[in-house]
């Protein structure tokens, strides 16, 4: 018994050297920290650097920084590099460009004036500590952004410029950083120059260029194994890292730039982005942040006057540099004080960014434990400034702007969407249901419903049974992108029946189904089957064959008939392609007429959307199915249809999809046919009554009409080509 009690004391023995109860104590930090402190409405990190200090080596020294520390410390850092990279819109960041680099020059010059001659003659600290401490007040982390995200006024244009200023301050300090520790080194001459410029030029190119070519050929040849997509970008990352340590850089300037290289690959909505934000979040980042809290000596702060000055100005400095910022910005280009206010609240925190830079310059002795421990106050102050004033910010934007608040009130009464994707061929369904995930509406509660229809016999409850198995897989998939997936199987004689009346029995807002198989004969049926789940639904139809995965496609091909912005579900799809657009980070060139065009911009800058468009022009199909068969496999092929009876519809329509098929066969490509609003309220009592044949013969009639017709033209320009030779 002795001994059991001697053993469990040596267990608890501070510092813990038992590395299980080690990494159990920290997830339980983890876990606690963020939960108690949100009540009193405090960012989640600023638990964790305060739990850092109390159980570090200068608080009650419960855990000691050993190498297993120092590892995902080390992790975390890069971590928090690559999200920022992985993050930003680039799409966003084109269309505001001009706004966003006024803001992040603003943002990253009056910090940087303001902060040095204050380090340097103030505080009396030499040139490379003061131009790296002024640089550190440069940087911004987007801590309140999820306020404005749960506010629903993340589109508004000052919140746009504040992010996008970051790629641009933080870039520019993190190059700073590189040529301080150059000079600390005593290596700043020509030929520091020269090796940074040839370095950083071969860096970039292969991280621009060789990473997101692998990434591609990875991701496509790879398709299904979803797991090694997330294996593949670590070891890009950590790579990326590396190589940039080699090059001269600093690590976290690779994680940064490979971020932004694999921007494009990994859209913001996609089971791997998911993936990528839940494990850093929930392990490698807040260990990062509890190892910078270990760093803190409580007892240097508190051991006189001096270290609490310091912290002060530092923490006023750093607060009033960003702040005419964004009082600049405001006058500018004619902001509200709320938008002044929300620019402030974004750009005022500090944290990853910071942390990295006066980590490195306090690792490499150019920094000393009074400015690390006056930073780590800085960021606490600043997070919660950044909290508060964020949140009153956005809340004044709601109450005075309509046109921010009419959306957020009409997302709040309108029914949750409801996406169908029947199941056809279980080889390409992992696409269709990507498609379904990335477009779904993302300001509602969307459920997708994948369904089987089996023939009505004797076997129908196996083959039930059979086809849930089946999707359970595709289940298991979206589960990963935190969608909710219901699986139904109905029973009947005819598969387009069964999804046309299942589209009717859940209310299905979007049907996605695959493209018809080319197989001879059973080609035309399969078309058929396909027509007729086109005419005997009124909802939004996607008829879709995606020969490679989603994220390799850069821009879209998009062919809008004649008025179609007259229809009653014009607006519906154009937001679908308009997400799709925005997930995939792809310009679009638009098919339409000058009027269908102005509609379709509309929208999307209203939702949000930031699409580079390039107008071509109204076209016919014809023209258009041309264009498309000299599509790259980049591009993704989009027809817009019509069905028959309404204003947009014409029969070059009707055949448009077949000839694409035939011409455009190597290219993913998507026909949609919008939403009607069919009043078939009086005509439900005549099911069995239908007009297709009498369309069928008007149609016929009308080709017979345009056939005798070109045969008389042709006549007639006979006869005036023999009196012309006479």
């Amino acid at each position: 018994m002795e001994a059991f009690w001697d053993h469990l004391k040596h267990e608890f023995t501070l510092p813990l050297g038992n590395e299980v109860l080690m990494f159990s104590l920290i997830l339980f930090i983890i876990l606690l920290s963020p939960i108690l402190l949100k009540r009193l409405n405090i960012p989640g990190l600023i638990g964790l650097v305060i739990s850092g200090v109390v159980i570090g080596p200068h608080g009650l020294d419960i855990i000691e920084k050993n190498a297993a520390v120092d590892l995902f410390s080390t992790i975390g850092l890069l971590y928090i590099m690559f999200i920022a990279g992985l993050e930003l819109d680039l799409n966003d960041f084109r269309r505001h460009r001009v706004k966003s680099v006024w803001f992040g020059f603003l943002t990253f010059i009056l910090p940087i004036a303001s902060g040095f001659p204050v380090c340097y003659y103030l505080l009396g600290m030499d040139f490379n500590a003061s131009l790296l401490t002024a640089a550190m007040f440069a940087t911004h982390t987007l801590v309140a952004y999820p306020i404005v995200s749960r506010m629903g006024i993340a589109k508004n244009p000052a919140v746009a410029i504040t992010v996008g200023g970051t790629i641009l301050t933080d870039t520019a300090v993190l190059m700073i950083l590189a040529v301080i520790l150059g000079r600390h080194e005593g290596s700043l001459n020509q030929a520091f120059w020269i090796q940074l410029s040839i370095s950083l030029t071969v860096y970039t190119v292969f991280v621009f260029t060789i990473i997101p070519r692998v990434a591609k050929w990875f991701f496509s040849a790879l398709e299904s194994e979803k797991h090694s997509h997330y294996i593949f970008v670590l070891s890009a990352v950590f790579f990326a890292a590396f190589l940039a340590e080699v090059a001269g850089l600093e690590p976290i300037i690779g994680a940064f730039l490979a971020g932004l290289a694999l921007n494009r690959l990994i859209p913001h909505s996609s089971a791997l982005m998911n993936r990528i934000e839940f494990i850093g979040s929930s392990l490698f980042i807040p260990f990062f942040l509890i190892s910078v809290g270990m760093l803190v000596d409580v007892r240097v702060i508190l051991s006189g006057p001096t270290a609490l000055i310091i912290a002060g100005v530092l923490t006023a400095v750093g607060l009033i540099g960003k702040w005419l910022a964004a009082w600049i910005t405001q006058l500018v280009f004619k902001y509200t004080a709320a938008q002044r206010g929300l620019i402030y609240g974004l750009s005022s925190a500090r944290a990853a960014a910071t942390l990295t830079v006066v980590l490195v310059g306090y690792d490499a002795g150019i920094l000393d434990e009074t400015i690390l421990n006056g930073t780590i106050i800085l960021i606490l102050i600043t997070c919660i400034v950044s909290s508060f004033v964020t949140e009153r910010a956005a809340k004044e934007i709601l109450l005075t702007s309509e046109e921010d608040t009419a959306p957020a009130k009409e997302e709040l009464t309108k029914k949750p969407e409801h996406i169908l994707l029947p199941l056809a061929n279980i080889a390409n369904f992992s696409k269709l249901l990507e498609l379904a995930l990335l477009i779904r509406d993302k300001s509602s509660l969307p459920s997708v419903s994948l369904l089987t229809v089996v023939p009505n016999n004797e076997e129908a409850e196996v083959n039930i049974l059979k086809s849930r198995s089946k999707l359970e897989e595709f289940v298991r998939e979206a589960s990963a992108m935190e969608a909710k997936v219901n699986v139904l199987a109905t029973i009947d004689h005819n598969v387009a029946s069964g999804i046309t009346r299942t589209v009717r029995e859940v209310m299905a807002d979007l049907l996605i189904i695959g493209w018809p198989s080319r197989t001879g004969m059973i080609q035309k049926l399969i078309g058929e089957k396909v027509e007729s789940i086109v005419s005997n639904t009124d909802r939004v139809v996607f008829v879709c064959e995606l020969v490679r995965p989603l994220v390799l496609h850069k821009s879209m091909l998009i062919y809008v008939p004649e008025l179609a912005e007259r229809e009653n579900g014009f607006e519906r799809w154009v937001k679908k392609i308009g997400r799709l657009g925005q997930e995939l980070s792809a310009s679009a060139k638009l098919f339409a007429s000058a009027e269908t065009l102005e509609a379709i911009q509309a929208i999307w800058k209203a939702g949000g959307f930031s699409i580079p468009v390039t107008k071509s022009g109204y076209q016919s199909v014809d023209s258009f199915v041309q264009e498309a068969s000299k599509a790259s496999i980049d591009e993704l092929v989009i027809l817009v249809s019509s069905r028959r009876g309404f204003v947009s519809h014409s029969l070059s329509l009707d055949q448009a999809a077949m000839r694409l098929d035939r011409q455009a066969e190597a290219v993913s490509k998507i026909v949609i046919y919008p939403q009607q609003r069919i009043e078939t309220a009086m005509l439900d009592v005549y099911d069995d009554v239908s007009a297709e044949p009498l369309n069928r013969s008007l149609e016929t009639i009308e080709r017979i009409g345009k056939g005798i017709g070109d045969i008389f033209r042709r006549d007639k320009d006979d006869k005036d080509d023999e009196e012309r030779g006479q």
